[in-house]
């Protein structure tokens, strides 16, 4: 299991850096940034959550929310991702890059 989920199921906060470029402006590639343990369900349309779709880790905005479904996540560049319910953690500070 990927050591950022095992540690936010674990209740704990983490510091991620996530590569590529399809977040930009919001992210930067491997731009720091700080996640919160979080239930899908808790999520609202515009949060930024690290979420697991179709076996690929994604650090995107959520778009759309549906009670059976789950979030409808995307990048910042228009593409959609999917609809997960395995959702992790929660971006609640983007860092600075050094």
């Amino acid at each position: 299991m990927n050591w950022k989920i095992q540690k936010l199921l674990n209740g704990e906060t983490i510091v991620s850096k996530e590569s590529g470029n399809s977040m930009l402006p919001i992210l930067r590639s491997k731009q720091p940034i700080l996640l919160e343990p979080v239930i899908w369900e808790s999520c609202e349309v515009g949060d930024i959550v690290f979420c697991k779709v179709k076996g690929n880790c994604f650090t995107h905005l959520v778009k759309a929310k549906n009670s059976k479904r789950g979030l409808l996540i995307g990048n910042n560049r228009g593409r959609l991702n999917g609809s997960p319910k395995n959702v992790y953690g929660k971006v609640i500070e983007i860092l600075s890059k050094p």
